[in-house]
């Protein structure tokens, strides 16, 4: 297991660099080799990423800036403006020489500042050719689903996919803002159940998932105990932790807690690993920090079941 495993906290506001490739490349689905450090182009609107922006010129003139500093990825969808952005790509960058653009559909438009998934197949159709007719490319290079519509049935929309991905109107597909609860369950339908390394990886999503929204910047291993902060606790949180996780050190000076970290057993027990640990770490944030009724109650049968365990190992 790594020493950190997870970072929740939005990264440092750091100062680009004068050459995009200074941040490294990777490859999307495998195949298409970008450099890290892309360019979104959802404000290339009006306000409330909705019309025409108020300055055109400007933003052409962003567009047209970023070949020569070596951006060779944009992201951006059909709802953003709507068609505003693809629009002012098109104009500013075709043929694009080496720059992927990627699109998105799946959310229609009410006003500025309204959203609604739309993932009906058809819809998801029409808005991919659309998106193709308007970056003038034969092929979209990567074409996403910008939500799941839960009005739709998943098998129905990931099927609207699999045809542009057959007809080539899309060469990779993505999905967008998707838990990882339906990344699993997409997993699970098309491969059966996960292997041990793609089990630990969803973990740390997961936990990445609750520490982002328990505002926590780094758990980290730190010899018997698991290190979480920023941590400031409300009084009743702490008597829950001291409840739930017997033995935790909080450093409000550092703002900072330690817990032992979870045994297989209280007595003769190893440290508990992998898919396990993680699990462990993200029901401890949800129970103390996001007031999780549910996972509060997993800590305490956990914690039986350890006691159980030490009460028969005595008996014996």
């Amino acid at each position: 297991m790594p020493q950190l495993l997870a970072q929740g906290a939005p990264a440092p506001v750091l100062t680009a660099p004068a050459d995009a490739s200074a941040s490294g490349t990777f490859r999307i689905g495998g195949e298409i080799a970008v450099n890290r450090l892309g360019f979104g182009a959802m404000r290339l609107t009006g306000e409330g990423v909705w019309g025409e922006p108020a300055d055109r010129a400007e933003c052409l003139r962003v567009l047209r800036r970023l070949p020569e500093l070596g951006v060779t990825f944009i992201d951006t969808a059909d709802s953003y403006g709507p068609d505003v952005s693809e629009h002012l790509i098109h104009e500013a960058l075709h043929p694009y020489g080496g720059i992927l653009v990627a699109t998105k559909a799946g959310l229609v438009r009410s006003g500025p500042g309204g959203w609604h998934p739309v993932g009906r197949p058809e819809y998801l159709r029409q808005q991919a050719l659309m998106s193709r007719r308007f970056l003038g490319v034969e092929q979209i290079g990567l074409w996403q689903l910008h939500r799941i519509d839960p009005k739709v049935p998943r098998d129905e929309q990931f099927a609207a996919i699999r045809s542009l991905l057959d007809d080539g109107v899309i060469r990779l597909a993505g999905l967008s803002e998707v838990s990882v609860e339906e990344i699993e369950a997409e997993l699970r339908d098309r491969y059966g159940v996960p292997p041990e390394p793609v089990k630990n990886l969803l973990e740390v999503a997961r936990l990445r998932t609750v520490a982002r929204a328990a505002s926590i910047g780094d758990v980290a291993v730190q010899g018997t105990m698991v290190r979480f902060g920023p941590v400031d606790l409300r009084e009743s949180q702490q008597m829950r932790l001291m409840r739930l996780y017997p033995g935790t050190i909080v450093k409000e000076a550092l703002h900072t807690i330690l817990v032992p970290r979870p045994m297989t057993a209280r007595v003769g027990g190893t440290p508990v690993r992998d898919e396990a640990v993680l699990r462990w770490a993200s029901d401890l944030l949800r129970a103390i920090l996001l007031d999780d009724i549910a996972s509060g109650a997993r800590a305490v049968e956990a914690a039986n079941s350890a006691s159980s365990t030490r009460h028969t190992e005595r008996s014996a």
